[in-house]
């Protein structure tokens, strides 16, 4: 059962990066996908083995700075999450530093979309997740 549960929840959460980073691929003209849709779930599952592992660690570390910035040091940490995307991939690409801004923007805020429809209320503990 537990098991379940967390290969469900690493599939969506693979799912909802190949979204996010689709569309954050869709909107932006700097940022390209050279390959197919088998590399954005590429990228999407390296992405998201990053913001599993590495940017917990990461955000720990900067807890200090981030309390001084008021929690814009941690904006660069998720910028820096996409930058090592984009050196792991050769396929897909992110061109010019404005562009890493505006893609750190469009994923926090398509992540906000999509985990809204994905977890539901939480006030009542129901979730689309655990009703799948």
């Amino acid at each position: 059962m537990i098991i379940r549960r967390m290969v469900r929840w690493l599939l969506v959460s693979w799912l909802a990066n190949v979204i996010v980073l689709g569309v954050t691929t869709w909107i932006l003209g700097d940022v390209t996908n050279s390959g197919n849709a088998w590399t954005l779930i590429w990228v999407a599952a390296v992405f998201g083995v990053l913001n599993t592992i590495l940017k917990p660690i990461l955000k720990l570390i900067t807890f200090p700075l981030a309390i001084f910035t008021l929690g814009i040091a941690w904006f660069f940490v998720s910028m820096l999450m996409l930058w090592l995307t984009d050196l792991m991939s050769s396929s897909w690409n992110i061109e010019g530093f404005w562009t890493f801004v505006w893609a750190t923007i469009i994923v926090w805020v398509v992540n906000l979309i999509v985990d809204f429809l994905l977890r539901g209320d939480r006030t009542t503990g129901s979730t689309a997740v655990s009703a799948a």
